[in-house]
């Protein structure tokens, strides 16, 4: 191989090197573009709800440096009031955290199976909600189970009020015909199912409402209390709604 011939080959080689080596660079990097996005969970990257008439889109803050400040960010504060609450609101009501409440919101909330429940206080609310979320402040909630207020919502969640005396009353006490999800004032069955939440573990308000709904005799297993409230939505970096 001559002089010129020689050259011309390193060239060549060189050429095949860089771009040998720029292409796996660009892809590495892409790579890592790719999977430095932080998802829901794995394998969701984010998801929709209706809040409002309008769909937001719920996903996580994508700064790897992000840190919750102010009040959520709060490790301390005066106990009682706010005390370490108990994992469970009451019995035979499931805890849940997170990934169920974005299963619930991809299926019971889309459907109108379900409602996910901001029993905070209006100015709690107004300040930022979980998207999706209703406002009905625990005080509502816990109000006496004959009384009009309690009423209202308990049709609200779908509950149906019964006839006093009725033969089906008779017949479901004489064991005749199920009885599941119905007391003799109301009937339950196609009730839906409620997620409720206040502003965290040491936050009493959520059970508080789930204690009056249970004294009102709403079904347990169609009650939902997701105990990490909006400290822990915050905290795992999630977007929150101002109310209009």
């Amino acid at each position: 191989m001559n002089r010129m011939g020689g050259l011309l080959f390193q060239t060549v080689s060189v050429s095949l090197f860089l771009l040998l080596f720029w292409g796996s660079a660009m892809a590495e990097e892409e790579a890592v573009s790719t999977s430095s996005f932080i998802p829901l969970v794995d394998g969701k990257p984010y998801l929709h709800v209706i809040h409002e008439g309008r769909s937001v889109k719920v996903q996580r803050v994508q700064d790897p440096a992000y840190e919750l400040k102010g009040y959520f960010a709060r490790t301390a504060r005066k106990c009682p009031p706010f005390c370490i609450r108990p994992i469970s609101a009451a019995d035979n009501v499931a805890t849940i955290a997170e990934p169920e409440i974005f299963e619930f919101m991809e299926n019971e909330l889309r459907d109108g199976l379900g409602m996910l429940i901001d029993a905070r206080t209006k100015k709690w609310f107004e300040k930022g909600t979980i998207p999706g979320s209703v406002n009905i402040p625990f005080t509502e909630l816990t109000k006496e189970p004959d009384s009009e207020e309690m009423q209202k919502y308990l049709k609200l969640f779908g509950g149906k009020t019964r006839e006093a005396g009725s033969m089906e009353l008779t017949m479901e006490k004489l064991g005749l015909i199920d009885a599941e999800y119905k007391t003799e004032k109301w009937d339950f069955s196609e009730a839906k199912s409620l997620v409720i939440w206040c502003n965290g573990p040491a936050c009493g308000q959520s059970p508080r409402a789930i204690n009056g709904l249970l004294k009102a005799g709403y079904p347990a297993d169609k009650i939902f209390y997701y105990r990490g409230g909006m400290q822990m939505w915050l905290l795992f970096g999630m977007n929150i709604v101002t109310s209009k």
